[in-house]
């Protein structure tokens, strides 16, 4: 397989820098990112945890202020002036 990109000034400095070629240097970027479990997926939750997170979002839920009957512009806006 042959890839042909415009390779940054930074990435070539990275590669001299750590005394490879950039081609190999590429390489083992590469590597190291298809080495990675679940690189950039995310896992599916257990319903536990999934549990865990809606408990913690309704938290604080008691503090919440009822809403009245109807909602009126007045209501909505009571707080400003």
């Amino acid at each position: 397989m042959q890839i042909t990109v415009n390779i940054p000034a930074e990435l070539a400095a990275q590669a001299q820098a750590r005394g490879l070629s950039l081609e190999t240097y590429v390489e083992e970027l590469l590597a190291q990112q298809a080495a990675r479990p679940s690189a950039g997926i995310q896992r599916r939750r257990t319903p536990q945890e999934i549990r865990a997170w809606l408990d913690s979002l309704s938290q604080f839920s008691e503090k919440i202020p009822p809403l009245p009957e109807v909602i009126s512009r007045e209501w909505i806006y009571q707080d400003h002036d």
